[in-house]
C-alpha cells in the first residue's frame, strides 16, 4: 500500500470504529450552527454593478451622481413613492399626498424629500424621498421599503388613488423576495430529483437517502457558514446562492456514488460490511478527494480576479464543497458501516464472480480501433466548439425590472405610463461644475446642444425640460432666485406664490437633475444603439463616454462620466473578458499539477485537460446554438462562458479521475487494454449515475429559476448540464480510453507502472486474454 493508502485506511477504521460518535458530532455542528448564523438568503445582492472596482469608469460616474441619484460613496440612495389615479388628481387627492409626505419624513432612515414631480397628464405624483441605506444591506433596504408601505394607511388616501413604491431601492427588495422563493425551488427539486435517480439506480430505499444525506447536511452548513461571512462583508450573488445548492447536491451526490457504489462491490467480494467499508474508502478516497480538491483549487483560482462577483464567489462555493468533502469521507462511510449490508434493502447482495456489463462490451468494442474512436470523437466536439465562435456576450448587470405582481412591478409601471422620462431606465450623462449653474444656466444649454448634435441620443430630459415642460435658461435663473433649491418646494404652490402651474412643477422637478448646490447635473437620455438592457447598448458604451467628455469639454464642467445599466454592463463585460483570460492559464496550471501528482504521472493529465477543454468549448457551442442562432438572442450573459470553465474544466475531471486511478489499479494485474475495460465497465454504473445527477441538477435550473434574472440562469444551466453530460457519456467513452491505449505504458511514465505495463504485455503473448475479442483482435 503507498502512504496515501495507508493514511485512508486509518481514517478508515476511525470512522467505522467511532461510527456513532461521527453521526453525533456532525449533528451536534449542524444544531449549533443552524442556531448561531443568519441564512444564507439573507445577505444576497441581486445587483452585479456592485461588484465592479471603484476604479470601473461606470462606478466613478454613479458616485459623482450620488447627490441625485443616490448611493456611492454617501450611502444614500432614493425610493420613489408614486401615487396616481384614473382621471385627474383632485384637491383631496393633493392634501392625501401631503399627508403621505409628511408620514414618509419620519420614517426612520428618511433623510428628506429630494423632490416632488406631478405629471404632465395630472393623473400622478412622484415623490422621490433620500433615504440613509448601508451599501447593499438588503436586510437594511427591506426594511426601509416595508417602513414606507406602512405610511400608505396613514394617508388617508381617498377611494381611486393608489399608492406604490418604485425605483432600485423597492426593486431590489422585490427581486431578493423572488430569488428566495427561486432557491427554496431550486433546492426542493433537485432533493427530488436526485432522491428519484436515486432510488431508480439502487432500487434501494436506505440507500438512497444515506448517499444524500450528507450532501443535503453540507447545504445547510453550508448557508449558515456562508450567511456568517456575508454578514461580515463578504458580497454574495443570488448566483451564489443557485450554484451553492447544486453544486452542493450534485456533486455532493456523486461522490457518495463513488463509494456506495465502491462499498456494494467490495460486499459482492465476499467481504463483512466494515471490511466492505475500510477497503471502499481506501480504494476511492483519493478519487472523491482529489476530484473536489480540482473543483476547490478552481473555485479558489477565482480570488485572483478583479470583478467582485467571481472574487466574492470562489470562496463561499470553496467553502460549501470542503464541508461536503468532509462529511463525505466521515459522515457517509459512518452510515454505510452503521446499517451494512442492510442500507441496498431490498435488493440482496450475494458474493460471487461480477458482470462488467453494457460499459464493459462498450469498452471492449471501442478500443478494439483506438485511433478511429480518437479520431470521431475529437471531429464531433470540434464541430461544436466551432459553433461556439457566433458567441457574443451580453449584459447581466443584475434585476432591473421587478417581478410581476409585486408592488414595485406596479410602481414601476406607474412611473412608465406618467413619467416616462425618468422611468425608462435611461442612461445617466453626469457633469460637475466648479460652481453652482442654477443662476446662470448657459452652460447647460451648451452640454444639451452638444449632446443632441451628437445622433447617439433619442430623447434628452435635463434641468430645463424635466417633466415635458421646457424652461428658458432665463426663467429657470429667474424661478430660482424667486423659488430656491427645487428640491425644498412643496407638492402644491403656496396661495402667497404667484408663479403659473406649469412653471412651478416643471421647476420642482428640476430638482432630479441638478443637485442642491447647483455643481452637479445630469440629463438623462435614451440612445439610438436601443434599450440599456440591450447588447447594442452595452457596446456603444465608448462612444456615449466620448461623446460625454466633448460635451464637459466645451460646457466647462471639471467632471464627467456615464452612469446606467448599459454603462455598467460594459464595465463588467470588460472586466469579465480580463478575468477569463487571467484564470484560464492559471487554472489549467493548478489543475494539471494536481492531476499529474494524483496519476503520478505528467503525461495523463495532458490529454485530460485537452478533452475537458474540447468539453467546454463544444457546451458553449451547444449554449451558443442554442439561444443565439435558435433562439434568436443578441448575445449569452457574459457569466457564462466563466461559469461553464470554472465548473466543467472542474467537475469534469472528477470522473476522468474516477476512471484512470481505475485504470491505474486494474492495470497493476492485468495488461492495459483488459485494465481500460474491466475499469470502464466497474466505473460505468458509477459515472452514469453521476453524471445524470450532476447534470440533472442543473436542468433544474432552467426548470425551476423564476424572477428577472430566469432567462440569464436557465443559459447557464443548460450550458453546464451539456458539458456534464458529454463528459460523461462521450469524453469518459470516446477520448480518454481511447487515449490511453494509444499511449500505452507512457500514460504512467515515469512511475514504475509503466515498466510494469512493458511486463504485461510480454505475459500477453504467452497466456490467453480475459476478453473474447482481444483474441481475435
Amino acid at each position: 500500500m503507498s502512504s496515501i493508502d495507508k493514511t485512508f485506511e486509518t481514517l478508515a477504521r476511525a470512522v467505522v470504529r467511532f461510527r456513532w460518535l461521527v453521526v453525533a458530532f456532525w449533528l451536534v455542528v449542524a444544531i449549533a450552527v443552524s442556531g448561531a448564523f443568519p441564512s444564507l438568503s439573507s445577505e444576497v445582492n441581486n445587483d452585479n454593478s456592485a461588484f465592479l472596482r471603484a476604479s470601473a469608469p461606470s462606478t466613478k460616474a454613479a458616485n459623482l451622481a450620488a447627490p441625485l441619484l443616490g448611493g456611492g460613496a454617501g450611502k444614500t440612495t432614493t425610493v420613489q413613492v408614486v401615487a396616481s389615479r384614473p382621471g385627474k388628481l383632485t384637491p383631496a387627492d393633493l392634501a392625501a399626498i401631503q399627508r403621505e409626505a409628511a408620514a414618509v419624513r419620519k420614517v426612520p432612515g428618511v433623510l428628506g424629500l429630494g423632490g416632488v414631480e406631478v405629471s404632465s397628464d395630472g393623473q400622478a405624483v412622484e415623490l422621490r424621498v433620500r433615504v440613509n441605506a448601508a451599501r447593499n444591506d438588503i436586510a437594511s433596504d427591506k426594511t426601509i421599503v416595508d417602513d414606507l408601505e406602512n405610511t400608505f394607511t396613514s394617508a388617508g388616501a381617498p377611494a381611486g388613488l393608489q399608492l406604490h413604491l418604485a425605483g432600485q431601492i423597492a426593486t431590489a427588495v422585490a427581486n431578493q423576495a423572488s430569488s428566495n422563493r427561486s432557491g427554496n425551488e431550486v433546492q426542493l427539486f433537485s432533493f427530488l430529483f436526485i432522491i428519484v435517480l436515486l432510488l431508480l439506480v439502487f432500487r434501494a430505499p436506505l440507500a438512497a437517502i444515506v448517499t444524500l444525506l450528507p450532501s443535503g447536511l453540507a447545504l445547510l452548513l453550508s448557508l449558515r457558514v456562508i450567511g456568517e461571512l456575508g454578514a461580515h462583508g463578504l458580497e454574495i450573488s443570488s448566483i451564489t446562492q443557485v450554484l451553492l445548492i447544486v453544486l452542493l447536491l450534485g456533486a455532493g451526490t456523486d461522490y457518495g456514488l463513488f463509494l456506495v457504489f465502491r462499498v456494494r462491490e467490495e460486499l459482492r467480494e465476499g467481504r463483512s460490511g466494515h471490511d466492505a467499508v475500510v477497503r471502499a474508502l481506501v480504494r476511492v478516497g483519493e478519487s472523491i478527494t482529489a476530484s473536489a480538491g480540482t473543483v476547490i483549487l478552481a473555485l479558489l483560482t477565482l480570488l485572483l480576479t478583479t470583478f467582485g462577483l467571481y472574487h466574492d464567489l470562489g470562496l463561499p462555493l470553496a467553502i460549501g464543497m470542503a464541508i461536503m468533502l468532509s462529511l463525505g469521507l466521515t459522515l457517509l462511510p459512518a452510515l454505510l458501516a452503521i446499517f451494512g449490508r442492510a442500507v441496498f434493502w431490498p435488493s440482496k447482495i450475494k458474493p460471487g464472480p461480477q458482470r462488467d456489463g453494457l460499459w464493459a462490451r462498450i469498452a471492449a468494442r471501442l478500443v478494439r480501433r483506438p485511433a478511429l474512436t480518437l479520431g470521431i470523437g475529437a471531429a464531433g466536439f470540434l464541430a461544436l466548439a466551432a459553433v461556439a465562435l457566433g458567441y457574443s456576450s451580453s449584459g447581466f448587470g443584475g434585476a432591473t425590472s421587478a417581478p410581476s405582481g409585486s408592488d414595485a412591478a406596479a410602481g414601476n409601471a406607474t412611473l412608465a405610463a406618467h413619467f416616462p422620462q425618468t422611468s425608462s431606465n435611461p442612461a445617466n450623462l453626469v457633469f460637475e461644475y466648479p460652481q453652482s449653474v442654477a443662476g446662470s444656466p448657459d452652460a447647460l444649454v451648451t452640454a444639451y446642444d452638444s449632446l443632441r448634435s451628437s445622433g447617439q441620443f433619442t430623447a434628452i430630459s435635463g434641468p430645463l425640460d424635466p417633466n415635458g415642460t421646457a424652461l428658458a435658461p432665463s426663467r429657470y435663473s429667474q424661478l430660482a432666485a424667486q423659488l430656491g433649491p427645487p428640491g425644498q418646494l412643496p407638492v402644491r404652490e403656496p396661495a402667497s406664490l404667484s408663479v403659473p402651474r406649469t412653471d412651478y412643477n416643471a421647476y420642482r422637478a428640476s430638482a432630479q437633475y441638478i443637485s442642491s448646490d447647483g455643481r452637479i447635473v445630469q440629463f438623462e437620455a435614451s440612445l439610438a444603439a436601443g434599450s440599456q438592457a440591450s447588447t447594442a447598448a452595452m457596446n456603444a458604451t465608448p462612444t456615449i463616454r466620448d461623446v460625454v467628455e466633448r460635451a464637459a469639454n466645451r460646457s466647462g464642467a471639471v467632471q464627467s462620466g456615464v452612469a446606467g445599466e448599459a454603462a455598467a454592463s460594459y464595465d463588467i463585460s470588460t472586466t469579465a473578458n480580463h478575468d477569463l483570460k487571467l484564470i484560464v492559464p492559471i487554472a489549467i496550471l493548478a489543475i494539471g499539477l494536481l492531476l499529474a501528482l494524483v496519476l503520478r504521472s505528467p503525461i495523463a493529465p495532458l490529454y485530460l485537460i485537452v478533452s475537458v477543454l474540447l468539453s467546454y468549448l463544444a457546451a458553449l457551442g451547444v449554449a451558443t446554438l442554442a439561444f443565439i442562432d435558435i433562439g434568436g438572442d443578441s448575445g449569452i450573459s457574459f457569466f457564462l462562458p466563466f461559469l461553464m470553465f470554472v465548473f466543467l474544466f472542474a467537475l469534469g475531471e472528477d470522473y476522468n479521475i474516477l476512471v484512470m486511478t481505475r485504470i491505474r489499479e486494474e492495470a497493476r494485474e492485468l495488461p492495459l487494454r483488459e485494465a481500460v475495460i474491466r475499469a470502464v465497465g466497474r466505473t460505468g454504473s458509477t459515472v452514469t449515475s453521476a453524471g445524470l445527477i450532476l447534470g440533472g441538477t442543473f436542468i433544474v435550473l432552467t426548470v425551476a429559476s423564476s424572477g428577472a434574472e430566469a432567462s440569464q440562469v436557465r443559459a447557464i444551466g443548460l450550458g453546464l448540464a451539456a458539458g456534464v453530460l458529454m463528459d460523461t457519456f462521450l469524453v469518459r467513452t470516446l477520448l480518454v480510453p481511447a487515449t490511453v491505449i494509444l499511449l500505452g505504458r507512457w500514460n504512467w511514465w515515469p512511475s514504475s507502472m509503466s515498466r510494469a505495463e512493458v511486463r504485461h504485455r510480454a505475459e500477453a503473448h504467452v497466456r490467453p486474454t480475459a476478453d473474447p475479442s482481444e483474441a481475435r483482435s
